[in-house]
């Protein structure tokens, strides 16, 4: 039979059977509708041939020597949901909303095991389940049903994952400013106090840097809102390629204005980061001829690093970063400010 399935994407199944004969023929009736076949003839080869081919699906057979297939069920049960576990850590371990797609399908993980039995009573069709089984079919096989289960668990599978995709990319839509790609305003603040809380847990200080546009306005006049959103798309392209460790966060905090927020980074780290963001911008060049103080676009910045404490909150830091962005812009924009209490 012709397979359905482009090459690249026909989906990879395992079939774990002791009994040769019966294992060759399930592989035969399985090449025939196109799928791609690895075989295994007991538990411990199944487990490793899982680890080894990350498999689409699992056919497995009840009753093995070496290690038995609800045993075998259990295991991998319990190998692909750490496996989802991990993936899905690693993808999101930085807490940052800007994941991409490839790293969303690499954290899904639901492998669909059907258990092949030749017992029928109710107790063990129930332990399969238990074990972690998706389905069940019974011996002796009869081919039309087993074609039916494997495309239907495939197919679901499938759905599964898109349906995971759609919901991580609503997500990331939730948190994201749509022009710039940045953290949003309100992921800004759900992770400034998510961090707060670590950092006064470990007495470890936390940086933010607000980051304005210099005479923003005058750029918009001058060149029109198309332009003017061009140039926020550049400064905050600048910004990412800047800000490079883990866990840091880039956000648009409100119209030009970007904040960039730093753990366990104290106020001198932080003012060396925001000089080199300020001199990335001048490099950039970019054309500015109504600015009073320069042809080319600009930036004032303003730092400030707190070590967090029950006493204090999130909105002092912000408040202590804004003064620091006020004071670049009096006295006469283009520079960085680190805020110092007196």
């Amino acid at each position: 039979m012709k397979s359905n399935f482009p090459e690249k994407k026909r989906p990879l199944i395992l079939v774990t059977d002791d009994d040769p004969v019966m294992r060759k023929m399930i592989c035969h009736r399985m090449k025939q509708d196109g799928y791609r076949i690895i075989e295994a003839s007991n538990g411990q080869e199944c487990l490793d041939a899982y680890q080894l081919e990350s498999p689409d699906m699992i056919l497995l057979d009840a009753m093995m020597p070496v290690m038995d297939g609800f045993t075998c069920c259990q295991l991998l049960s319990k190998m692909i949901r750490s496996e989802h576990s991990r993936r899905k850590s690693d993808s999101l371990h930085d807490d940052s909303p800007l994941s991409q797609t490839d790293q969303i399908l690499a954290s899904i993980e639901r492998t669909p095991i059907l258990m092949v039995t030749g017992l029928d009573d109710t107790e063990s069709v129930d332990y399969a389940f238990e074990m972690g089984a998706t389905d069940f079919i019974r011996k002796p096989i009869h081919w039309a049903v087993l074609r039916q289960r494997v495309r239907r668990l495939i197919q679901q599978s499938n759905l599964y994952q898109q349906l995971e995709i759609a919901n991580a990319e609503l997500k990331r839509m939730a948190i994201l400013d749509g022009l710039t790609q940045l953290a949003n305003r309100r992921y800004f603040d759900e992770y400034l106090d998510q961090q707060w809380k670590i950092m006064e847990e470990k007495q470890l200080p936390l940086a933010l840097i607000l980051c304005d546009i210099d005479f923003f306005k005058f750029y918009n006049d001058t060149y029109g809102h198309q332009d003017g959103d061009s140039c926020l798309i550049q400064v905050a392209k600048a910004l990412t390629d800047e800000v490079k460790r883990l866990g840091d966060l880039v956000a648009r905090y409100g119209g030009e204005e970007m904040a960039i927020i730093l753990p366990d980074t104290n106020g001198e780290g932080a003012f060396f980061l925001a000089q080199k963001i300020r001199e990335r911008i001048n490099s950039l060049q970019v054309e500015h001829s109504a600015s009073p103080i320069n042809q080319y676009l600009t930036l004032s910045l303003g730092v400030a690093s707190v070590i967090p404490s029950p006493v204090d909150s999130p909105q002092n830091l912000i408040k202590f970063a804004d003064s620091a962005l006020y004071l670049a812009k009096q006295n006469g924009r283009n520079r960085s400010i680190l805020y110092t209490v007196d």
